[in-house]
């Protein structure tokens, strides 16, 4: 999955330079790829606190660990959102100029 994020804030970077993006959308851009990989850190570390306390099958486990994957899939849809709104335009002018 690490992979996946990593290839995604390169793909972002490069888009980025091409479509010369201003700086307030480079900060929004690093704020979403911070919030993503700051809240995936957080998860990550709730899962390893919650198998260390709980290493049996335990429904209050299994709720704190869905709890903090559902933090990160609902930052990453709102990145995503984020991202479409600040490329898509560009990128269809883009597209739109090689015509």
């Amino acid at each position: 999955m690490e992979e996946i994020k990593i290839k995604a804030t390169i793909c972002v970077i490069i888009l980025g330079l091409i479509v010369k993006l201003s700086v307030i959308e480079w900060l929004f851009c690093i704020l979403f790829i911070g919030i993503v990989i700051a809240t995936e850190l957080i998860n990550s570390s709730i899962e390893a606190v919650v198998d260390l306390i709980s290493p049996n099958k335990n429904s209050l486990a299994k709720v704190a660990k869905d709890t903090a994957s559902g933090a990160v899939l609902i930052f990453a849809l709102t990145a995503l959102v984020g991202g479409l709104i600040i490329f898509l335009p560009k990128v269809i002018l883009l597209i739109g100029s090689w015509l």
